[in-house]
């Protein structure tokens, strides 16, 4: 498959001509989601979901179809009946053409005082594992790593060990809207060097053979 990153969080993905979108939220472009034939959402942040990105996807495709948590579900399923999709974790189902499995069940802490809300992360066709705002770790093997590198909720030490318990052949950068030209090389030395694991950043627009 082919892997087109998009600002922030937001990664296409493409197959025999058909498209999957991950996280088309805010802070990536206005189209990140259109084209899409099948939209997962990890949870309900904003920098995640933004309902008008999901509702122009919708409209744009009549066949596209939506696969996310129960609380994005609910705003989307009443407009779109039999195309939104509610999964939780140790669900598997097909979209456009991909194997997808479900993992995980909660938001990382950003802090105690903040309730968690729920999150999940997708593992596409045994292969590339897109968490969300976690670090969950799938009970199956990864070979592409979509990696949270800079958030309220993480430093880099814990990216680190994240990578070191995943194992994934490779490592790419997702939520990385907020780091600077500045700071990036430090993240690629720090996570390369020390994570065990080939790491890897796409501007937006640049793709990969996966």
């Amino acid at each position: 498959m082919k892997l087109t990153k998009r600002l922030h969080s937001c990664v296409q993905l493409e197959k025999d001509g058909r498209l999957l979108v991950i996280d088309p939220g805010a802070f990536s472009e206005a189209d990140a989601g259109l084209g899409a034939d099948a939209l997962l959402v990890t949870h309900e942040h904003p920098d995640h979901y933004e309902e008008g990105r999901l509702r122009a996807a919708l409209d744009a495709n009549p066949a596209a179809q939506l696969w996310t948590l129960r609380s994005v579900a609910e705003k989307l399923a009443p407009a779109y009946p039999g195309r939104v999709h509610t999964v939780g974790h140790g669900d598997t189902f097909t979209a456009a053409g991909f194997e997808v499995q479900v993992h995980g069940e909660l938001h990382a802490v950003i802090h105690p005082d903040i309730p968690r809300i729920t999150n999940v992360g997708f593992l596409v066709d045994a292969s590339l594992f897109h968490p969300g705002d976690a670090l969950t770790v799938p009970e199956a093997p990864v070979e592409t790593l979509m990696l949270p590198v800079h958030a309220p909720w993480n430093k880099i030490a814990e990216v680190i060990d994240y990578v070191r318990e995943v194992q994934p052949r490779e490592t790419l950068a997702i939520h990385d809207a907020g780091l600077t030209d500045l700071v990036l090389p430090i993240y690629a030395t720090q996570i390369g060097n020390l994570g065990g694991a080939g790491y890897g950043r796409l501007t937006a627009g640049d793709t990969a053979d996966l």
